[in-house]
Formats: C-alpha cells, structure tokens, sequence
C-alpha cells in the first residue's frame, strides 16, 4: 500500500477503534464530536483501503469484523501513548486548562459534588466541566470520561482511586408514620412496616444490619430483614421525598438524608443499627490506571477532597 495513502488513514483507524468500543454510529459520532454521516463516509473509505470487510451491520448494533478487530488491537497502544504524550504536553501548561469529562450517579452528583464546582472554576477559570449524571455505570475509557465519582465499598483495582469522603446508610421515616405504626426497636421488626427500597435489577429486597455496639465481626450481631412496601425507585432522593410524605420507612445515604433530617422532615430509625452492604461507605474519584495523571483531573480531586471532607488533606 502506499505510504502517503497510509498516511492519510490514521484518523480513519481511531474513528473506527471508538466505534468497535461503542457498537454504534450515532454514540461514536457524539464521543468524536461528528456528524453520523461523516463517521460512515470514513469507514467506508477505511475499508475500501483496506480491501476488505472492517465492520458488521445488523439492525440493532454494530461490531468489528475480524480484520477490524485485529486493525484496531494492533494499533490501540499507539493511538494511547498519542494520548497520554498530548496530556502530558498540556500539562506544561501554567494553569490546568482544557475541557474534563466527569461522570456520577444523578443524585449523588447533585447532593455531594455539583456544589462544590463553582469555586473550583473560579479558581481554575481555564477549565471546563461537562457532568455526565447518570445512574447507568458507565465505562470511562470507552466514552471518553476523564473521571468518574462512585459511591462504593470497594473501588475496582484496576482503577486509580482517591477517597473523597465517608458515608454511612441511615433509616429515616416520619413522626407521623411512627406515631400510627409505632418505632422498630429492632431490625427484625421492619419485616412489618412499609418499606422504601433501592431497586437494583437482580436483587432482592433484603436489608442487613449489624449492631453499632458489638464487637467487630460478631456474627450474631448481623440481622437480615426482607422488606417489601408500596414504593421502590432507584434514586435516593426521589425515596427521600417518600419517606418524608409518610410513605414509609426509608434506607438511604447519609447525604440525601442530612438535609430532610436536619429540618424535621423525618427522623432517624434504629440509630443504634448500621446498615450493611445496601451502600458503599465511602465516595471515591476513580480514573483506569495509566502513568500519568493530567494536571486537571489532580486539581478536581485535590478540590474536592478538600472541600467534601475535613478528614481527607488534599494530595
């Protein structure tokens, strides 16, 4: 083939690595910021080039064919180390500046993080932040995110991961509720009462508790309760707002509780009781692992470990 043809197919291949990563036309075109059209045309001429066969069309996705899949794994570590050199080269810049792509679930964003970016774009005015809020569990290195936020116990190895701050899950429900059901003194007793739960798909409506008093790890102080009630949703604000109507009794984080708490609007049930394995206990910043880290992405970790959590210095 001729080298100056080859040349002129570099932007081809990546186009058509994003599009192996995504399995769709329209998602490659948004992530590469292009029409649909002109992601078409360049895999066509890719594999005209070629002479053969790069991608394979059904109604519903789009995968590689085999020719494509071994075009793209044979040049996925340079298009990377192309990366990794051009964020190595803004980061000689003075100030972090560029745009960084964040992803987190909608309501831990919206309770815990948005409110701390206004002062750290203020202080970095040449950075820019797209939020991707979503409850969908997002690959980072497949749609372009810089970082993502998570609430989770244990953060994938994988990943590089900054603690951000602790969290811990809380009961709540109202006066009035309790007033006509009465209060559980005991986890068991939750197998009675209307229920508020986070759907998650595949799981069953089961809560797990451990005495707060106990010694580490003494199993019988760990309770399993299956609950049930008039009202699930897989937002913990939108069963906040359920609880705090009377609805029933609530298991949420302690970030979308603290304000409906500290108001009155609910109060907490069984404090003496911690929930097990319903949230994770910490929030994390992760990002996959890779040897440098761009100034930006260090600057919104450093700010939010700073801001979300006294306990955690910045670093």
């Amino acid at each position: 083939m001729d080298t100056r043809r080859v040349d002129h197919l570099w932007s081809h291949v990546h186009w058509l690595t994003v599009l192996g990563d995504l399995g769709s036309y329209t998602a490659a075109a948004q992530r590469l910021g292009v029409s649909k059209a002109a992601m078409s045309q360049r895999i066509s001429e890719l594999e005209r080039a070629a002479g053969v066969p790069l991608v394979q069309r059904t109604t519903r996705s789009v995968r590689l064919t085999e020719a494509g899949q071994q075009l793209v794994d044979s040049t996925r570590s340079a298009f990377e180390q192309i990366e990794r050199g051009f964020s190595g080269v803004k980061d000689l810049a003075a100030q972090p500046r560029g745009l960084l792509r964040v992803t987190m679930p909608v309501a831990l964003g919206r309770q815990t993080v948005v409110p701390h970016l206004p002062a750290f774009l203020r202080a970095y005015p040449e950075v820019r932040l797209e939020l991707n809020l979503s409850d969908r569990l997002t690959s980072l290195a497949q749609e372009g995110f810089d970082l993502a936020i998570r609430h989770t116990e244990h953060p994938p190895e994988t990943h590089v991961a900054w603690r951000l701050a602790d969290t811990r899950a809380v009961l709540v429900a109202t006066r009035a509720y309790l007033a006509e059901r009465g209060t559980p003194q005991h986890p068991s007793e939750l197998a009675q009462h209307d229920c508020l739960h986070y759907v998650r798909p595949g799981e069953t409506p089961t809560w797990q508790f451990r005495d707060a008093q106990a010694a580490a790890g003494a199993q019988a102080s760990h309770v399993t309760v299956a609950v049930r009630g008039p009202f699930s949703a897989n937002n913990s604000e939108v069963l906040r707002e359920a609880a705090a109507a009377g609805l029933g009794i609530a298991l949420l984080p302690d970030f979308s509780a603290e304000a409906a708490l500290a108001a009155g609007d609910v109060v907490e049930v069984l404090p003496d009781w911690r929930s097990v394995g319903a949230f994770g206990g910490h929030l994390y910043a992760l990002r996959p692992y890779s040897p440098h880290v761009p100034r930006t992405v260090l600057a919104l970790v450093g700010h939010l470990r700073q801001t979300m959590d006294k306990k955690n210095p910045p670093g």
